[in-house]
């Protein structure tokens, strides 16, 4: 009978509802930091937008590089935090130590490289991304400015995200959102500062945005660590013992990243060429326009972060505390409440609709256009996204990285990138279009991770390890 009730209470597809009123705890703060930090964007976007479609274009293209690194970072925060929620389940505070460190020394090491990347290798790395471009030497010319004076950002932001993911996969969603609005709200003073030359400030344009964000990320990072050295949360250590590290964990980590870094990588780097590909369909227009969207898109965006949260802290400390049972019924209500989620996320796009022509009526009427074609498109796609972020989040916090690794590696490597050049060189779809269609092979992400899942190679308890 006990067996029979088990089975029953694995197939139920809903929790309950003080399951859910947790899940939003975790998850509305979080959402709540980003999206004060993507309206500071949108913010950012409003302004350089007011420099024209050649200037906001050059800033677009850093931000599509820059979010290449950003996703390396989170790849790697996310492989430690897979381990800090499972440890924090457990009650074991040397081990959420040793994730700490994992995630603070290979992102210092990431943040280095780019760093120098962005101070002298800026121009190639640019130009790919407005080959065929006809407005592609003025745009180039205006990223490198930016990226350059953004350059001295990246220590700051990768100390600032290791502090911030840790305190929420431990629970403590609060602090980092409260950090965040403060860091944000220097983020926005100084772009009206800087930007535009009020209070009397030299008028740097988009060099002045770039700055902004400099001072931003430097304040945040130092809240932070004033956070860390007044609340001691359980996974903080002496600064002298940053390299007393368990070296098989260490490893054991880096392998884990090493599956996670394939999936966001192989992702990330289908996104840019398709970004590349669409940039392709005219000038200057399309790409301040598809970055508008984005700018817009990315305020219901903020959702997947949310699922991911909630799930590595929930499902993670259930496996961690060895609850295996519970933990493959929580999987089904996770996965039934993302879709809810995402059908929410639906309804908020659309609304987001009516910001373009008050945030962005400085653009031309054409890259307007293609603004709110892409925010229609992206709100239509919200409870698929919500959807597959929540089995990635889900096969990753029970240590399965291979999951999303192969389902990533194979849709976004034999669909995805063959798909857009294929649909750029054979139709005469415009970028709203092709970016839409190619889309559709999400469905296989879907049916790869549903079947990975049903394997239940992530109901493990990575702490008995």
């Amino acid at each position: 009978m006990s067996s029979q009730f088990v089975s029953q209470q694995r197939k139920t597809l809903f929790g309950p509802a003080h399951f859910y009123k947790r899940a939003l705890l975790i998850a509305l703060p979080v959402m709540g930091q980003l999206l004060i930090q993507n309206m500071v964007s949108l913010i950012d976007n409003f302004m350089v937008a007011g420099l024209g479609d050649v200037k906001m274009s050059g800033v677009n293209i850093a931000g599509q590089v820059n979010f290449i690194f950003l996703v390396f970072v989170n790849a790697l925060c996310i492989s430690g935090g897979i381990f800090m929620s499972q440890y924090n389940g457990a009650k074991n505070g040397e081990g959420m130590q040793q994730a700490f460190k994992f995630k603070l020394i290979i992102t210092l090491v990431a943040g280095t490289i780019y760093t120098c990347l962005c101070l002298f290798f800026s121009r190639p790395l640019l130009s790919l991304m407005v080959h065929g471009n006809t407005a592609s030497q003025e745009i180039v010319e205006e990223g490198i400015r930016y990226i350059r004076f953004l350059a001295p950002s990246w220590i700051p932001a990768v100390i600032a995200t290791c502090i911030g993911t840790s305190l929420r996969e431990i629970g403590r969603v609060r602090p980092p959102l409260l950090i965040s609005v403060t860091a944000t709200g220097v983020n926005t003073f100084f772009n009206w500062v800087l930007i535009y030359g009020n209070l009397g400030a030299p008028q740097l344009e988009t060099a002045g945005a770039a700055i902004a964000t400099v001072m931003a990320r430097v304040v945040e990072m130092t809240i932070f660590l004033l956070y860390l050295k007044n609340r001691r949360p359980p996974f903080v250590f002496r600064i002298v013992e940053v390299f007393r590290v368990k070296w098989g964990l260490f490893l054991t980590i880096l392998r884990k990243s090493g599956l996670i870094l394939i999936s966001e990588m192989s992702w990330v780097i289908s996104e840019t060429v398709t970004t590349a590909l669409y940039n392709s369909r005219g000038g200057a227009e399309v790409v301040s326009g598809m970055a508008a969207g984005f700018a817009i898109a990315n305020l219901f965006f903020v959702c997947f972060n949310g699922i991911g949260t909630a799930t590595g802290v929930i499902l993670g400390g259930t496996l961690g505390a060895n609850k295996l049972d519970e933990a493959r019924r929580q999987k089904n209500w996770l996965l039934s409440g993302s879709l809810v989620f995402g059908l929410f996320g639906t309804a908020m796009g659309c609304l987001t609709v009516f910001v373009v022509p008050l945030v962005f009526g400085n653009l031309s009427p054409s890259a307007q256009a293609v603004t709110r074609g892409l925010v229609l498109l992206n709100a239509a796609y919200m409870p698929t996204w919500a959807f597959i972020n929540a089995q990635f989040a889900i096969s990753r916090t029970g240590g399965d990285a291979m999951l999303g690794a192969m389902v990533d590696l194979v849709v976004n490597t034999f669909m995805v990138i063959p798909g857009m050049v294929l649909l750029t060189k054979l139709t005469s779809l415009g970028p709203v279009a092709l970016y839409g269609i190619i889309k559709l092979t999400d469905a296989a992400k879907i049916t790869g991770c549903a079947i990975g899942l049903k394997k239940e190679r992530w109901v493990r308890n990575l702490t008995d390890s």
